[in-house]
């Protein structure tokens, strides 16, 4: 019967599926970035450093990946809160919010950029409020923020919905019949639960403000030194035909994500682990 059923299995076994998904990383994944290395590895050790460390280089990893963290952090305080209203309460227009929130994935980025530029210009319908109080948004690194925050909370909010909606509310009112107050119950009790998704979602955004390039580009105003962000930079020396600095700097882009992402699983395993054994 067994062996039955393994021969009419819908998926096919094990060798195949490995065979096909290690085939479809190497394509799509592997060889790409081992291009990005080989090429690299033509340059010496100083002219390698030289070009990775160069001042506007690093100027630009400071706004790249600082500016992506700090929109992260933003995405994952508000599209936790975004998340539980849309799961938590019945309001007019809550479809019409929901659907809003895809929005960043559906708009060309393109478009976005040049949306949140118009808007929030000297004479945009946000911006001409903010300059006469000192705040200056499109063309500098704010503007960079704000870009990376609206392409960002999608994830979060995505990935935190569906977890609260299965989040079992016995548990807060077991809470409340104890005696704890709502902060003590969200911090307890709702908080360790959504903890791993909400880490996911984190990730997620900042991941993808890392590598954002056509919604920053019109907004940051591409000023070195300031506003420039280093996907444009490696765009920049691919005009020029420095292809080896180009890659150079990828490389360094890449091996930072991936480091700041392995970090951010790890602590993703972590909690989830704590959570198991507390339960």
């Amino acid at each position: 019967m067994i062996s039955t059923l393994r021969r009419h299995s819908v998926l096919p076994g094990f060798n195949l599926a490995l065979g096909y998904t290690l085939l479809y990383l190497s394509l799509v994944v592997l060889i790409p970035l081992s291009a990005a290395f080989i090429k690299t590895a033509s340059l010496s050790w100083p002219a390698f450093w030289e070009t990775v460390t160069a001042p506007r280089v690093v100027a630009s990893y400071k706004l790249t990946f600082g500016a992506s963290l700090i929109a992260a952090t933003i995405n994952a305080v508000f599209g936790l809160i975004i998340a539980w209203v849309l799961v938590r309460y019945t309001l007019p227009g809550k479809k019409v919010i929901d659907a809003l929130v895809d929005l960043p994935f559906a708009l060309p980025t393109a478009v976005a950029g040049v949306a949140l530029t118009a808007i929030y210009a000297g004479n945009g319908w946000i911006g001409q409020f903010l300059e006469p109080l000192g705040i200056k948004v499109a063309f500098t690194p704010l503007g960079v923020l704000v870009a990376l925050t609206f392409i960002g909370l999608p994830f979060v909010v995505r990935t935190v919905q569906p977890v609260l909606e299965d989040l079992e509310r016995e548990t807060e009112e077991a809470a409340a019949c104890l005696g704890a107050n709502r902060v003590q119950t969200f911090l307890r009790v709702i908080l360790p639960a959504i903890l791993p998704a909400l880490l996911t979602g984190f990730a997620l955004a900042f991941a993808r403000a890392l590598g954002e390039y056509g919604s920053v580009i019109f907004i940051a105003g591409n000023v070195p030194m300031v506003s420039e962000i280093t996907p444009l930079l490696i765009i920049t020396k691919l005009e020029q035909y420095d292809y080896v600095g180009a890659t150079a700097i990828a490389v360094v882009m890449l091996v930072t994500s991936f480091t700041l992402l392995l970090a951010i699983n790890l602590l993703q395993r972590w909690t989830q682990k704590r959570g198991a054994r507390e339960h």
